[in-house]
């Protein structure tokens, strides 16, 4: 039992750090930093855009809109942490 909750709680830090990473590279995308163009940049923005875009583009559409400004990716930070912690209090870990 406790190797699900250990799964469980691996799967939302990995997704956790992936919305990160998702952000952070579409800054560096906005800014023109990194080039789209570039065929491994543009494998590694569409991976990281179909992990990460369903669930953000189901949050963004009860979003109102903030001119440009995408906080979608702060309430799934917010929602990953809440699950994460409330794993961790319900849970029962017997060792």
């Amino acid at each position: 039992m406790n190797s699900l909750y250990f799964l469980l709680d691996a799967i939302l830090r990995l997704y956790f750090w992936v919305v990160i990473l998702a952000a952070v590279f579409s800054w560096l995308v906005g800014l023109g930093i990194v080039n789209r163009s570039n065929q491994i940049v543009a494998m590694f923005y569409e991976a990281v855009w179909n992990l990460t875009n369903p669930v953000l583009s189901y949050i963004r559409r009860y979003l109102p809109n903030l001119g440009g400004i995408d906080i979608s990716p702060i309430i799934v930070l917010l929602a990953i942490q809440f699950l994460r912690s409330l794993l961790a209090e319900y849970w029962p870990l017997t060792f």
